[in-house]
């Protein structure tokens, strides 16, 4: 989301007339769209702000630090310009025009944010008092965004939000609108729908199923669990219980063998005990899950949980997140070892290494292949080796 918010603030500068450059040393404004999820990213960010600020260049702060942590932007960078992420279309007045507009070269993956906010409550994440309750976007501004980045080459569209499964319960409308309004736009493009929290799933699953189903939605879901414990994900407040959560998982495979499923782990939040921990194990290993992004727990200034009792010692979750670490590469590993042969369609959407380019086939996975191709291309490829992130393979003629 930050990213998408980030291209979106680069074409207003671009509009008013001011360049982007490359190389931050050859700029007269530097933007830094931060980010505080986690004290280790709070911590780059502040490096950063004060280096920038050190370097004498002006300097404008977005991002979740600029509405949550202001102080200690200031605190580092007194000069610092900060506008909270709510604020962002007084960016022209705070800026002010550069020249002649600037039209920016039109991309292959485009990031289209559809909300600021959630729905959630949960007591570890500073993120949701940076950007507050759910704010969906207007579905009529979105769809009209979408056409002008797909008639301008985007060939993937990337749907986020802090919670994607929640857009529209606050204006009267569902994903399932927004999904099936942007399916209906003419042209060839695969839509990537972002993050979804379990419980807001639940609640549209069955609507929205049949939209998701489309040629044009990518067979990729996102759906963090963040623990296998009940008594943890009750302490996170998180508003589902694992069986609901392997329940999902079921039903999302019953509409679609194929799928791709991604999930979270928070390992060592505030109590969570050895048991607590082989139940978050066993549940990767029942519903074995395509990625697993493992964090863990860091403690963030006024949240409930950072005053919660039982604060698990940094060696402890550092052993456990090694643990489910190691469990997920040798899941992925293995499935991906399964996909070998086999062809799937897909579309060159970056360039890899020198040599190679990479295609996402329509479950989302990357392959990287040694051919040359247009960005946007659409073919099919063959698997021909795979490793446990990402897999190798040859264009053929379907």
């Amino acid at each position: 989301m930050n990213h998408g918010e980030g291209e979106k603030i680069e074409t207003t500068l671009s509009l008013l007339g001011h360049e982007i450059v490359s190389d931050p040393s050859n700029a007269d404004m530097i933007v830094l769209n931060t980010c505080t999820v986690i004290t280790e990213t709070q911590n780059k960010m502040l490096k950063r702000v004060k280096e920038i600020s050190e370097s004498g260049k002006k300097l404008i702060v977005s991002g979740c630090m600029a509405s949550i942590q202001p102080d200690d932007v200031i605190s580092v960078a007194p000069d610092a310009q900060i506008i909270e992420p709510r604020n962002y279309s007084k960016f022209p007045s705070l800026v002010g025009s550069g020249g002649i507009p600037v039209i920016k070269n039109p991309t292959v993956t485009s990031i289209l944010p559809i909300a600021q906010g959630c729905l959630g409550s949960c007591t570890y994440c500073i993120t949701r008092f940076a950007r507050g309750t759910l704010c969906s976007y207007p579905l009529q501004d979105l769809v009209s965004e979408a056409k002008s980045l797909i008639n301008t080459g985007t060939k993937e569209l990337l749907v986020t939000a802090q919670d994607t499964a929640c857009y529209g319960f606050d204006i009267g409308l569902s994903l399932t609108d927004l999904i099936r309004s942007l399916t209906e736009i003419d042209g060839k493009f695969m839509i990537r729908i972002g993050m979804m929290n379990p419980n807001n799933l639940m609640k549209i699953i069955d609507d929205f199923m049949p939209v998701w189903t489309n040629t044009k939605v990518y067979k990729f879901i996102h759906i963090p669990v963040q623990s296998g414990s009940l008594k943890v994900l009750e302490s996170m407040q998180r508003s589902y219980t694992p069986e609901e959560f392997k329940n999902l998982v079921a039903k999302l495979r019953s509409y679609c063998p194929e799928i791709s499923i991604s999930t979270d782990i928070i390992t060592g939040f505030p109590g969570e005990t050895e048991k607590d921990h082989k139940q978050t194990v066993e549940l990767i290993n029942e519903i074995l899950p395509d990625t697993v992004n493992v964090t863990r727990y860091s403690v963030r200034p006024n949240t409930p949980a950072a005053s919660f009792k039982h604060q698990v010692p940094g060696w402890i979750s550092k052993e456990r997140s090694r643990e489910l670490t190691k469990l997920r590469f040798s899941i992925s590993e293995s499935k991906n070892k399964s996909l070998i042969g086999k062809n799937f369609p897909g579309i060159v959407s970056e360039i890899g290494k020198p040599g190679t380019m990479i295609v996402r086939t329509n479950a989302y996975r990357p392959v990287v292949i040694h051919e040359k191709l247009p960005l946007g291309s659409e073919v099919c490829v063959r698997i021909t080796d795979s490793k446990s992130t990402y897999l190798f393979g040859e264009v053929v003629i379907p």
